[in-house]
C-alpha cells in the first residue's frame, strides 16, 4: 500500500479522489505526506492511514484509504493506483471508505492567525 500511496503524494489533479457534489474551486491539490502504519494486536492487523496536505476536497482522504484498501486486499496493484489518478475520472477511483476512525490530529498554521486579536 505504501508503494501505491507514493503515487498520490505531491501535486496533482485529485478528480478522481473527489467526491461528485465537491464545491472545491479546483481538484488540484498538494498531498504533502501519505504515510501508512500497520499496529500487529494480539487477533489482528490494524493499518493507520496518515494524511498532510494544505487543504482536502470532499471526501478525499476517505477515496484515496478505500482505493489503497484495494491495494492491500490484492484487488489492485500499486501502478493502478497511479492510473486512477491519472484517469482523473471518479469512477476509477476505489470505495469510499466509511467515516468511522476518520480523525483529525491537528491543525497548524504557518503563523499564527490569532496574534494580535484581543476579541
Amino acid at each position: 500500500m505504501q508503494e501505491a500511496a507514493a503515487h498520490l503524494i505531491g501535486k496533482h489533479d485529485f478528480t478522481t479522489f473527489r467526491a461528485s457534489i465537491c464545491q472545491a474551486n479546483s481538484p488540484v491539490k498538494t498531498l504533502d505526506e501519505l504515510r501508512i502504519e500497520a499496529i500487529t494486536r494480539v487477533t489482528e492487523t490494524e493499518f493507520q492511514f496518515h494524511l498532510r496536505a494544505r487543504s482536502f476536497l470532499h471526501n478525499q482522504v476517505r477515496s484515496i484509504v478505500g482505493t489503497l484498501e484495494r491495494v492491500g486486499s490484492g484487488s489492485w496493484t500499486p501502478e493502478d493506483v497511479g492510473h486512477a489518478l491519472a484517469a482523473r475520472d471518479r469512477s476509477q477511483c476505489g470505495p469510499v471508505a466509511p467515516p468511522d476512525g476518520l480523525i483529525l490530529t491537528g491543525v497548524s498554521y504557518p503563523y499564527d492567525p490569532f496574534a494580535g486579536n484581543t476579541d
